[in-house]
């Protein structure tokens, strides 16, 4: 894996954010972020929750990713020998608040998308 989480900071505070690190020089549009649940030691629930999609940007080993969970604008900043790439997730609440949460990165090489027909019929009936 090209990115590895190093930390959650503030975890259950407004101010809370990942840490990634970037291991080797990759796309970052090819990395999810994911919140999920601990069933027990070692294995993660597969309900996920407020997936996060970085867009397409080239990082560079040593980089680090900053994902805060509050909103926010998007910002880089040079820190020493390396680049620092700060994400806002936009949520109005922190997501990490349980010792039993758990912060998925997932690497996504390939995928399908279908697009919804909604029969006229059905339409603004939600």
């Amino acid at each position: 894996m090209k990115l590895k989480i190093r930390s959650i900071i503030d975890s259950g505070h407004k101010s809370e954010r990942i840490v990634i690190e970037v291991m080797q020089d990759t796309d970052i549009g090819k990395y999810l972020v994911l919140d999920s649940t601990y069933k027990a030691p070692g294995l993660i629930s597969n309900k996920v929750k407020h997936p996060f999609w970085f867009p397409d940007m080239k990082v560079k080993k040593g980089d680090q990713i900053i994902l805060h969970t509050k909103k926010g604008a998007r910002t880089t900043r040079t820190v020493d020998d390396h680049t620092e790439y700060w994400f806002f997730w936009g949520l109005d609440c922190n997501i990490w608040n349980s010792d039993e949460n758990c912060a998925v990165v997932m690497h996504t090489v390939d995928w399908h998308t279908f697009k919804v027909d909604v029969p006229k019929k059905y339409k603004n009936h939600a």
